[in-house]
């Protein structure tokens, strides 16, 4: 999804209605984009966090589980590599099938809860980090990595994306 050139005018479009929707349930796509540029700027990566939350002006993101830094450099490493069916898990020859696998099982369980600071802007929304197709193919969340991962010009250019 970060790749924003490389996507088809279907996967553009599926990933705006996404990130508007987000975007509306969060209290608009300013308040949305504030809250990603907090989540960029914040000195440790927040999914660090001890106290498994992310605190800003215009909200909160909690999730239930405490995240190490090893395990988000392994997503950070595992996003770059292109894999068949843009399947976030290797091959299983590959020397990082088990922690990728690992990784997976960790954190699927985990849901990410995204709520505005004032009610009256929007209800907010969960997400999973993952979606898992079959026992084979795991897909990262597109709204989890947009909100940890992706760069927030990229963000905008999707937001900003009007179909032809």
């Amino acid at each position: 999804m970060c790749d924003f050139n490389n996507l088809s005018n279907e996967e553009k479009e599926h990933f705006n209605q996404l990130l508007i929707n987000c975007a509306n349930n969060f209290g608009g796509v300013n308040f949305f984009l504030q809250l990603i540029e907090g989540i960029r700027e914040a000195k440790a990566h927040p999914l660090c966090s001890r106290h498994q939350d992310f605190l800003s002006e215009w909200g909160t993101v909690r999730w239930g589980k405490i995240i190490f830094n090893d395990k988000i450099q392994l997503i950070e490493k595992m996003r770059k590599v292109k894999h068949k069916d843009n399947n976030f898990l290797p091959q299983p020859e590959d020397k990082n099938y088990k922690r990728v696998f690992n990784l997976v099982r960790t954190l699927k369980p985990i849901t990410f809860s995204v709520r505005p600071n004032i009610r009256d802007n929007g209800e907010g929304f969960d997400f999973p980090a993952f979606d898992t197709i079959d026992n084979k193919i795991t897909k990262i969340n597109p709204i989890f990595d947009a909100l940890f991962f992706c760069n927030i010009e990229t963000i905008k250019k999707i937001l900003n994306y009007k179909p032809r």
